[in-house]
């Protein structure tokens, strides 16, 4: 399905209409139902303590919680209630009911869209069900494992008992159970300070982490089965944490009341927005996609598009020095998703900061491939992309080297063509730098869970459904469960729950802007490299060459980041020793993105160095050196080590190839 860029006020407008008028599909039997009723007017009472009369059948009158959800004129003592109040009650109440058929209306057109694809619908998305079954059967095999877990959470409530009684006999008491450090669900005050809130979070991190911990812990099973199900597990309990429901949310519930319902409306229109936006799935806004335009204040390095063919568009940017290094450097980014997190903005663009170090910088800025690409290849790919783009940034420099940077599957890429490269006694690359990327999948992250024969079978029919090739919505999703609380349930909160705009972030904007993937291509990486790990294994054959990464001699240099899900430090690790030259590792702070794109002038987090390269990562880090702030300038002076003498810079207009356009080129701004 298509992927609009942009959430626009008319879309707002549009669902916020159809609430106020119940007009189009929405406007159901139920919704109308609903609708306010008049109702009999009662006497005042006698005395402020004397209750109304009450109906003469239960079903005559709404209770006040159902009327304040529906709309309906709640009738209270009118000595109990100000003026004020009774406004207050009004707009709440109108509020609700605005809220609940907007919602109700987005619903049923997104329901009416779904029906069109049932083929989309399936009873085990996640394919859990066998690994859960062989989880819960060994589990049912140790009954005494059983009865002492089951003693251990009951001792856990007894504690939180004991604990809130202390507690409400006025005593001081530590928490029984605490938030994981991190955790950003329950920072407002009121989790900790609301003794009812406080019961609540704590009762939910306890039954959730006996849950997790109840899985992790069972042993006789299929690894891999294992940890699928601790994955879902942890996607459940995430699910079903307290913060995501806004009568168990302070902060929701706070907000609610300050603005007479106003937050809640707010949030269904931003509810039907996403719904629109995603073709009747939803596409939970990251961020204030108005904010942004590619070319205007991200993606702004200046330079020009020298070359293209069908797959890439090779970018040289413009030198800010007098003179730079001899040999160039190409850079390919992953695929995925669009070359510019290398160019967010001008203070943290490793682009710019590398051509203030007198490097020629040329950068990959792929395609975001149609139908008419769906059979590219991963060898198309090696072809098209590095050979054919190395070969115009020799000529485009006047050299017959360069060096390269390959960033995550960019970088899985470009290791098997260095292999391929060794076996042909091809020597263009004088050196290699790997970003977060693997070469080895034997433990990769957790994307490994979405990889076996019956997801991937699920995934080729969606695949085939679409022309061959996969939606940028749907990469974008697989990304987001891998971080759950982070990129889906904060925004759920922020966006419905609490009726706010998500704010603008370029970080969000770029992981937003998904790109398609190509059938042929796609399954290929997933089966050969996460299923197979063929090319760890010296068994992928590309060109009809058998690739062995051992006959690789380019130096190379292996970042990797210390809180990355997707390319894990281990993992990375394992692909930095298959290489057979010179190596040399380091370990970033953070994760996938923040541990890459940390400008030295953010001073950052933190990287760790040591120049041997022993057995495992844990061997190294035994004797690595840790050094404050970002890994840059380590880099920096390694790669210029290999980066000849100094040349008059070079002019991206007054080379070979006739510019074909200015940067960011045209590839980069097609939507998924």
């Amino acid at each position: 399905m298509s992927k609009q860029p942009t959430k626009t006020k008319a879309v707002k407008a549009k669902a916020s209409d159809k609430a106020k008028t119940g007009s189009g599909k929405a406007k159901t039997k139920a919704v109308k139902a609903a609708e306010p009723k008049a109702k009999p007017s009662k006497p005042a009472p006698e005395a402020p303590r004397v209750e109304p009369p009450r109906p003469e059948s239960p079903r005559a009158q709404p209770s006040p919680a159902a009327a304040a959800a529906f709309g309906a004129t709640i009738d209270f003592p009118q000595a109990q209630l100000s003026p004020e109040q009774r406004d207050m009650m009004e707009k709440l109440s109108a509020n609700l009911a605005r809220a609940a058929l907007t919602a109700q209306g987005a619903i049923a057109e997104a329901a009416l869209r779904q029906a069109e694809r049932p083929a989309a619908l399936q009873p085990d998305p996640f394919h859990v069900a066998p690994a859960l079954t062989d989880v819960m059967g060994r589990l049912a095999s140790q009954p005494d494992r059983l009865v002492r877990a089951q003693a251990d959470l009951f001792q856990r409530y007894l504690e939180l008992w004991q604990s809130a009684a202390r507690r409400a006999s006025g005593e001081t008491v530590e928490p029984t159970v605490a938030p994981a450090k991190g955790d950003k669900r329950f920072m407002d005050p009121e989790w900790s300070d609301n003794p009812v809130f406080d019961v609540i979070k704590q009762s939910y991190l306890v039954t959730s982490n006996w849950l997790n911990a109840l899985v992790s812990e069972v042993d006789g099973v299929d690894p891999m089965a294992k940890r699928r199900v601790e994955f879902f597990m942890k996607m459940l309990t995430d699910a079903f944490s307290p913060s995501n429901f806004l009568v168990s949310n302070p902060a929701a519930l706070r907000e609610a009341m300050s603005t007479q319902g106003q937050s809640l409306l707010q949030g269904m229109e931003n509810f039907a927005a996403d719904l629109t936006r995603g073709g009747g799935t939803l596409a939970i806004s990251q961020t204030d996609y108005d904010m942004f335009k590619i070319g205007e204040n991200v993606a702004t390095a200046p330079g020009k598009v020298v070359f293209q063919n069908e797959v890439l568009q090779l970018l040289q940017f413009t030198p800010t020095t007098e003179t730079v290094f001899d040999i160039p450097l190409v850079i390919f980014p992953p695929w995925i998703n669009k070359f510019y997190i290398l160019d967010l903005r001008p203070e943290n663009s490793m682009i710019r900061w590398l051509t203030d170090q007198g490097i020629t910088v040329f950068v990959a800025s792929w395609v975001n491939p149609d139908v008419e690409l769906a059979a590219k290849t991963f060898e198309d790919y090696m072809q098209q992309g590095i050979y054919e783009g190395t070969a115009a940034a020799m000529k485009q420099a006047g050299v017959d080297q360069v060096n390269t940077v390959g960033y995550c599957i960019g970088g899985t890429l470009l290791s098997s063509t260095l292999a391929h490269m060794a076996a042909k006694g091809d020597k263009r690359i004088a050196s290699a730098t790997f970003f977060a990327a693997q070469q080895d999948f034997a433990e990769a992250g957790d994307l490994l869970l979405f990889t076996n024969e019956d997801w991937l079978g699920d995934l080729e029919k969606q695949m085939d459904a679409a022309g061959g090739v996969l939606s940028g919505q749907a990469m974008a999703e697989t990304f987001n469960s891998l971080r759950a609380n982070d990129l889906i349930w904060s925004f759920f909160v922020n966006n419905y729950l609490m009726g706010k705009e998500p704010k603008p972030f370029d970080l969000l904007f770029w992981n937003s802007d998904q790109t398609r993937m190509p059938k042929a291509l796609h399954l290929f990486y997933l089966r050969k490299f996460y299923g197979e790990n063929a090319l760890a294994k010296g068994e992928l054959v590309m060109d009809n060459i058998k690739l062995d990464l051992s006959k690789v001699k380019t130096p190379v240099y292996v970042q990797s980041s210390k809180e990355d899900h997707i390319a894990p430090a281990r993992s990375v690790y394992r692909g930095a020793k298959l290489f057979g030259g010179p190596v040399t590792f380091t370990l970033a702070g953070s994760g996938h993105i923040a541990g890459v794109i940390n400008a030295p002038v953010a001073n950052k987090y933190q990287h760790w160095t040591n120049s041997d390269l022993p057995a495992s990562v844990e061997q190294w880090m035994e004797a690595a050196k840790e050094t404050p702030g970002s890994w840059w300038p380590h880099w920096a002076e390694w790669l210029k080590a290999k980066s000849g003498g100094q040349v008059p810079a070079r002019d991206p207009a007054k080379g070979p190839f006739k510019p074909l356009e200015d940067a960011p080129g045209s590839y980069v701004k097609v939507k998924s």
